[in-house]
């Protein structure tokens, strides 16, 4: 990623006649090695504006892959959904290994306790 954000600011810069900083460093990269650390990185993800109040009307944050989510303690239906925007886990680690050990993740979970 950091490369990536590299090249695309060398690229700007020249096309802009200018030099220095075009994206602040943003980008952290921490391998997850365990069941927790996958359940926590997921609630961080999916109900961190829930967290940060920042409410759109409903229990799921429509604007993350949260209606894609099969992990929910909760059932729902969400009508109308495009195709699944994110690929599939492929490690037992992310498919299985964090709810078997730690649980689903509940609508009203929030990131930190």
């Amino acid at each position: 990623m950091q490369g990536l954000l590299i090249r695309m600011a060398k690229r700007l810069n020249k096309l802009w006649g200018r030099a220095g900083r075009v994206f602040e460093d943003r980008y952290h990269e921490h391998i997850l090695r365990t069941p927790k650390q996958v359940r926590n990185a997921l609630v961080y993800v999916l109900r961190n504006a829930w967290k940060h109040r920042v409410r759109v009307g409903q229990d799921l944050d429509m604007f993350t892959s949260g209606p894609w989510f099969d992990g929910w303690k909760e059932t729902f239906e969400v009508r109308g959904l495009p195709e699944c925007p994110v690929a599939s886990p492929r490690t037992w680690l992310l498919h299985t290994g964090w709810w078997k050990h730690h649980g689903r993740i509940s609508l009203s979970e929030m990131p930190g306790g």
